[in-house]
């Protein structure tokens, strides 16, 4: 027998920490997480309930559905659970197509009325295979839901196929107890044949249904299946072998060749290739990756080679982030599936109601033989009325759209950010790594007269070499790049907030801001500065023996995509903000760059949080978005927080949605995607109700009165199935969504 376990729960041993709700013998749920090779990857989940989680498969205790592992991996065939019912179908097909065949030639007139009661025998033979033997599983399900007083679909299925089999069956040991005086020459009505059909239509919905939920973790697998087996391993002597990519190691030195996949996560040591990275940011062009880039494990290196230092391994990797953050995100539930919940809560017991009520209905008031009326009413009515559609609405929606975000680059913590993403109006944007490149880089030099541009950076160049500022680094790269050597300097020295000076062939160099050069007359270069730092610059000053000699711009650049993307949100009517602990001008100019009026500059972290709360106070739905760790108290504040993928791991656990590329054009992405899979499982609700409000009423015989039509409890089976299958089928739509 499974056990079922409190939310966020899962059995462990006892000597565990327990958990509060159930005390020894349970354990807190842990993170989910790839499984390793080798690991037995035992604890399974309920795709509709995820707060049922236990050791082993089994069966959801409240809607019955087959449960699945909680940990992924590559190589993951079909599930036992499919393969156990589909041999089942078509072992119920080997009796069903005879048994109907037979039914439908008595019915014609084919088989003389006289034999009916001898070709009783047979029915019961056929049909007992299929309901009690391919059928037991349904039955069980069915016994759990009300020993686990949680009715759902299988409580349905049961009753009503229960009850025709078992009809049918003491009308064959007995018929003389139910006959009537139309029914004196031939015996009494059975119903064999419906309930070996619903059954085998039962089952051939749980094969399409598991095959459906199977390829939902195919945006995993497919992820999974890209990490290599083996990394290249250098040891100290420089000798190189392959090992299993398990025995990596932080710190670890790898070589790649071309052609390989990078191993793991790290820095490139030494040499320089381009590295295709579509399988994490979607981009198709390669990224050239020289010494000091980062590399990411399972992107495909190009024609060079290179050696890389590992510093992120397992399950610390990017990759196996994204498939955590997959399954974490399919297994949580959108707000909207409250609605659903509701409804399924007093659904199943107003069915069986209602089939009471039909069954009472036809039994006193319909035509002879009325018993055979009210048992086939009353079973269409319970088969028709199957809210597995209406179960699998909002689950089946969600498990493929965080696979397909995840395909384009948008990974989904939640199903409920992604549900409140559609309804955000207000996006607040950190300037720094988010609308930024936020990797400082030399914009511009400027030469005072007498000297030329080569010489200013030679200079500034010479002196930045004894620095560790962000900005020293910009110069020294702008220099490497423009093929600038500076001289050897001595007689280094730092001032702090003003800037270095030193000794270069005999010079005095001074490089820094106005206070650093005090008493120099800078002349133009004062305006050229002003200009400058209204463009978002940062501006330093070159003095040489104590005579301006010119200025050095110092930009972060603007990313690519940040123009398009902005105008696109506000173009949705969505108003952007930019929120920055940078100065005022040099904010300004970044937001005059991209068209925006809206800018808080010089704010502390806790100020931003504090910008959020009062718009959210204002009526507005907030999306916050940032990379740094100054961000992490408004991502976690904001309705929808947005983590940059290039930025720390402390904003990344505080938002609700990570962009791997870390580019805003994951924002125009992740809305279309909220928007897509909202409309997606608002048509599948709409369907599922739609669907019992009408079927419901049709297979108690609310079209008899009028036309004489009633509704087969085979057809109540076939359309049930399908309609399963249709709320699936529109969720696997999502697959290729354009975003």
């Amino acid at each position: 027998m499974n056990e079922h376990v409190h939310p966020k729960t899962v059995e462990s041993e006892p000597a565990a920490p327990h958990c509060e709700h159930c005390g020894p013998g349970h354990v807190a749920k842990v993170e989910p997480r790839v499984a390793a090779p080798g690991e037995d990857a035992d604890t399974y989940t309920c795709p509709m309930h995820p707060e049922v989680v236990q050791k082993g498969p089994g069966n959801c205790p409240k809607c019955g559905m087959a449960l699945e592992p909680m940990f992924v991996r590559a190589d993951e065939g079909p599930s036992a659970e499919l393969v156990h019912m589909t041999r089942r179908f078509w072992g119920s097909l080997l009796f069903t197509v005879p048994l109907f065949l037979l039914s439908t030639l008595e019915m014609f007139g084919v088989i003389d009325e006289m034999n009916v009661p001898w070709l009783a025998w047979p029915q019961l033979l056929l049909a007992t295979p299929v309901v009690l033997c391919a059928g037991a599983p349904i039955f069980h399900r069915a016994w759990d839901s009300v020993r686990n007083r949680h009715p759902n679909m299988f409580t349905l299925i049961g009753l009503g196929t229960g009850v025709a089999y078992l009809y049918s069956a003491a009308a064959t040991f007995a018929p003389q107890a139910f006959l009537t005086s139309l029914q004196a020459m031939h015996g009494p009505e059975l119903y064999f044949e419906a309930a070996a059909v619903i059954m085998t239509l039962v089952l051939l919905g749980q094969v399409l249904e598991l095959r459906a939920r199977h390829q939902t973790g195919a945006a995993i697998r497919s992820l999974l299946a890209l990490a290599p087996t083996t990394a290249r391993f250098v040891r100290e002597n420089g000798v190189e072998e392959d090992i299993a990519l398990a025995l990596v190691h932080p710190g670890d030195q790898l070589r790649v060749r071309p052609g390989e996949k990078v191993p793991v996560d790290g820095v490139v040591l030494e040499g320089e290739s381009a590295v295709d990275e579509s399988m994490i940011t979607g981009e198709p062009l390669p990224v050239t990756k020289s010494r000091g880039a980062r590399v990411t494990g399972a992107t495909v290196n190009g024609s060079g080679g290179f050696l890389m230092r590992a510093e992120r391994v397992g399950s610390d990797t990017l990759l196996a982030r994204i498939v955590a953050m997959v399954g974490e995100a399919q297994r949580s539930r959108a707000p909207i599936q409250r609605m659903a919940d509701a409804a399924s809560a007093i659904f199943v017991p107003a069915v069986m109601v209602v089939a009471a009520l039909t069954f009472a209905a036809w039994w006193a008031f319909g035509p002879e033989p009325s018993i055979g009326y009210a048992i086939v009413n009353a079973i269409a009515v319970l088969i028709i009325a199957c809210p597995c559609a209406l179960g699998l609405a909002t689950p089946m929606s969600i498990l493929v759209s965080t696979g397909r975000g995840a395909r384009a680059g948008v990974l989904v913590k939640s199903a409920e950010a992604l549900e409140t993403l559609e309804r955000v109006d207000t996006l607040v944007i950190d300037k720094t790594g988010t609308l930024t490149e936020g990797k400082p880089s030399l914009a511009g030099v400027v030469a005072a007269p007498g000297f030329t541009e080569e010489a200013v950076l030679g200079f500034a160049a010479a002196v930045e070499r004894g620095s560790e500022h962000p900005l020293a680094t910009a110069i020294l790269d702008g220099a490497r790049t423009r093929g600038v050597t500076g001289r050897p300097a001595r007689d280094f020295r730092a001032v702090s907030g003003q800037g270095v000076s030193a000794v270069v062939n005999g010079k005095a160099i001074a490089l820094g801001n106005a206070k650093m050069l005090a008493g120099v007359a800078l002349g133009g270069l004062q305006d050229e500065a002003d200009h400058r730092r209204e463009r978002g610059e940062t501006v330093v000053f070159l003095a040489v023996d104590g005579a301006a000699a010119g200025l050095l711009a110092v930009a972060d650049p603007i990313k690519p995509s940040a123009r398009d993307s902005i105008a696109a949100l506000r173009n949705e009517g969505v108003r952007v903000l930019i929120a920055t602990g940078d100065n005022a001008r040099t904010a300004r100019g970044v937001a005059t760059e991209l068209g925006l009026t809206d800018v808080r500059a010089d704010v502390l972290p806790q100020q931003k949080a504090d910008i959020v709360r009062a718009l959210q106070a204002e009526g507005h739905r907030v999306a916050m978005a940032g990379d740094g760790i100054n961000d992490a108290p408004a991502l976690a504040q904001a309705d929808v927080g947005i983590a940059m993928g290039n930025g720390t791991d402390v904003a990344m656990h505080s938002a609700g949605i990570t962009l791997v590329k870390g580019d805003l054009v994951g924002i125009v992405r992740a809305r279309r995607l909220s928007r897509a899979t909202l409309r997606n499982i608002r048509q599948n609700l709409w369907f599922a109700f739609g669907y019992n409000l009408l079927g419901v009423p049709i297979a108690a015989g609310l079209l008899y009165p009028a036309f004489g039509l009633l509704l087969s409890p085979m057809l109540a089976g076939a359309a049930m199935s399908l309609s399963s299958v249709s709320v699936i089928a529109n969720a696997l739509r999502l697959r290729s969504v354009h975003l």
